[in-house]
């Protein structure tokens, strides 16, 4: 079983990216299941059709500790089981706390169990390694495996380099390495050549270009992955090719983030800057 982490800014579309990944993986037959770390509880909206799934916190909340497996676990498109870590209720308590008491919940109740099957586990994961609550995938372990969703914009590119701060941090304790880096487009100047620079320094590579098009907000409105929503377009191509690059990928690293003067003068170096 591969345990697999998807990082990166927020808003740079990394919930969207990973659920028509892990699609993607489903339609290969592969037997996934994500576990939604973002206290939105929006990891797994496009696979479960919209459904508002009641996260694992509200259900410690509502049934105390008598909680089952299919309690916090649903199945959604292509027999991919989903689960959402969920938050406290706005402006109390700690959300990272969340995802602790969460992944420590599914240990317990055997959802990565050898009777599970499974042969991906992938951790949606808010934003940037800014708290020890969403660094847990990575400080302990419970993915060995890290992809960072980034674009050609320049706070997108220094979050992933934080990121990769924190995966050297715990690369020694844990075993987490990083997978590479999956431009999710945002039609920027020389964005592809860009970002292969930039994963070039950071000792990794691009496992993908994602494209932009509309057609993934379409698909998001009806609730849907686009491999789901339409299946025989471009775009879901595309989300079948990442999909199959992280199948085969070996190609596990621990980087080495730049300094900042290095950052800003690749941005620099590929026109980003007058």
């Amino acid at each position: 079983m591969r345990k697999v982490a998807i990082y990166g800014k927020g808003g740079i579309g990394k919930s969207t990216t990973t659920q028509n990944t892990v699609a993607g993986l489903a339609e290969m037959g592969k037997k996934v299941m994500v576990v939604g770390c973002d206290p939105k509880a929006d990891s797994t909206r496009l696979l479960l059709g919209g459904l508002a799934q009641r996260t694992v916190l509200d259900t410690l909340r509502e049934e105390g500790e008598d909680v089952e497996l299919d309690d916090v676990r649903k199945l959604g498109y292509a027999g991919v089981m989903c689960t959402e870590s969920g938050g406290p209720e706005p402006g109390v308590g700690c959300a990272g706390r969340g995802i602790i008491t969460s992944i420590n919940l599914l240990e317990q109740l055997g959802a990565y169990a050898e009777s599970q099957a499974l042969d991906y586990v992938f951790y949606d994961v808010l934003g940037d390694v800014v708290c020890g609550g969403f660094a847990m995938p990575i400080r302990e372990g419970k993915a060995k495996e890290i992809y960072i969703v980034v674009s050609g914009e320049m706070m997108a590119m220094y979050a992933a380099n934080n990121i990769c701060k924190g995966i050297v941090k715990f690369a020694e304790a844990g075993g987490v390495r990083l997978g590479g880096l999956i431009c999710n487009s945002r039609n920027v100047d020389n964005e592809e050549e860009m970002i292969g620079a930039f994963a070039a320094k950071l000792g990794t590579h691009m496992i993908h270009f994602v494209p932009r098009d509309n057609v993934v907000q379409r698909a998001e409105i009806n609730r849907k992955t686009v491999i789901d929503y339409e299946p025989r377009h471009g775009q879901a191509d595309q989300y079948r090719q990442l999909a199959g690059k992280i199948d085969i990928n070996e190609n596990m690293v621990i980087p080495t983030p730049l300094e900042i003067e290095e950052l800003e003068k690749l941005l620099i170096d590929y026109g980003m800057v007058a």
